[in-house]
Parts: structure tokens; sequence; C-alpha cells
């Protein structure tokens, strides 16, 4: 059984961090591309960050030089580190793992940011 499990998420002030962090169990991690996703209120989801198999990254224009992907294998474990947070980056969170006809979605994590 295949499970994503995020974790991380809270209320955090403008300018403030977080780190997210997502555990993978029942798939063979290291040959995943993963993802981060957020559903902002009243918007759709959409791609926050990625890190492939390679350990190449891909990140959306707006969370450029404040979030960084990146992945241990040995933990089978992703993780987000959010710098700066602007109140406009409240969303639910949610991990995905892709990896050719195999597409999987954590069950997302609330980050608010506020003062």
């Amino acid at each position: 059984q295949v499970q994503l499990v995020e974790s991380g998420g809270g209320l955090v002030q403008p300018g403030g961090s977080l780190r997210l962090s997502c555990a993978a169990s029942g798939i063979m991690f290291s040959t995943y591309d993963m993802g981060w996703y957020r559903r902002a209120p009243g918007k759709q989801r959409a791609l926050v960050a990625r890190i492939n198999f390679g350990h190449g990254t891909d990140y959306a224009d707006s969370v450029k030089g404040r979030f960084t992907i990146s992945r241990d294998n040995a933990k089978n474990t992703v993780y987000l580190q959010m710098n700066s947070l602007k109140p406009e980056d409240t969303a639910v969170y949610f991990c995905n793992a892709d990896h050719m006809f195999y597409n999987y979605w954590g069950q997302g994590t609330q980050v608010t940011v506020s003062s």
C-alpha cells in the first residue's frame, strides 16, 4: 500500500519559515520524481516545486529564491524548506510521487501565513 504522509504545516507570521516533510512508503522512492503542490483558497492545485530522481529541481516562479525542495532517498522523504513566507503562500500543500504510469498524492498539510 502506497502512503505519502506530509507533516510540518502550521501557522506562521509573514517573513517566517517552515519546513514540510513527506514520508513515502510502498514505492521504490529513489526512482520517483517527487513534487510539492498547493491549493490556495478558491484556486486550483498548482505546482510549487519538484525534484526528479536525479535530483534536478524545478520551481514555480512565485517561490523561486524562497523555497527549496530536497530529498533523502535513504529516508524515503522529500522536504520543502519555505523561507520568507508571504500571506499568499497560504494553502494546503500536497506531496506527489510520479513514475511512468504511477502517480500518488498525500492527504495534504495546511500552511497559513498570517499576522
